[in-house]
């Protein structure tokens, strides 16, 4: 169980100004997730001869502990650079971020695994990259073998794995470190309904043991229930901030007035 923090003590997530640039072309560096930099280079209007774009910009924002924080927005608005900064990843180009405690996180399918290792050997190593000793691992190996529900697979090489199987696996071992912090990208996304309820029974019970938690979803069901508030990130600024009932009015507002600009611009003259 993660013990609360005496009264008056500093948030554990304090995010000032970060700020992450990326630029285009060979040589840039800096590509902290592909993901995100390729979309909100084409989600952001610019000359097809500009080189840098930013896909954070002035960030700010702070996390008390035990709350859970879900980061929502369109593709390419700055969601998973956001957790890949804070999760010392890539370096921010501006600002800073503060994290008490330990920190684990999962950001994409299969981060920290060996495809040529078998997933019990990626339990072991994986585990330790989020500070565990084997013998931690070793006492909880059974139940993160169960949760992870891979059966006969458990000594294959994970790169014969489905991504499925990949995040089943990376979750039960990241769920086993019992952190302060756990920032978690999308991953419920991949899943089957028996596993993303087994994911949020478990982050429910995190929640209630005192973990922070910073988590992406498109899934509006996932923010309502795990989430006591919500940031709306949109073209790498923070558009909104606050409980996630007017955050996720104000995006979804957001969106339909975008589709329906898109609509009357693509429609023909009459």
């Amino acid at each position: 169980m993660v013990e609360s923090p005496p009264p008056g003590s500093p948030p554990l997530i304090e995010v000032r100004g970060i700020g992450k640039r990326y630029t285009r072309g060979p040589g840039g560096g800096g590509q902290g997730n592909l993901k995100e930099a390729v979309s909100a280079l084409f989600s952001r209007g610019h000359e097809p001869d500009a080189r840098e774009f930013w896909a954070l910009r002035g960030v700010t924002f702070s996390v008390p502990a035990g709350e859970c924080i879900g980061l929502v927005g369109r593709n390419g608005s700055g969601k998973s650079t956001l957790l890949t900064v804070l999760a010392r990843v890539p370096p921010p180009t501006e600002g800073e971020a503060v994290l008490r405690g330990r920190v684990a996180a999962l950001l994409e399918v299969g981060t920290g695994f060996h495809p040529e290792l078998t997933g019990r050997e990626n339990v072991y190593l994986n585990g330790a990259i989020l500070g565990l000793s084997r013998r931690d691992i070793t006492e909880r190996f059974d139940e993160i073998v169960s949760f992870a529900d891979i059966g006969s697979f458990l000594d294959t090489p994970v790169k014969h794995y489905s991504s499925g199987m990949y995040l089943r696996l990376a979750f039960a071992v990241a769920m086993s470190v019992t952190p302060e912090v756990l920032f978690i990208d999308e991953v419920l996304a991949v899943g089957d309904q028996g596993f993303i309820t087994r994911c949020l029974e478990k982050l429910d019970a995190m929640r209630a043991a005192g973990t922070t938690i910073l988590l992406t979803s498109h899934i509006p069901a996932v923010i309502d229930r795990l989430c006591d508030r919500a940031i709306y990130l949109r073209g790498g600024v923070v558009a909104a901030d606050g409980p996630v009932a007017p955050v996720m009015e104000r995006y979804y507002t957001d969106l339909i007035e975008g589709e329906q600009r898109r609509q009357s611009a693509g429609a023909s003259p009459g």
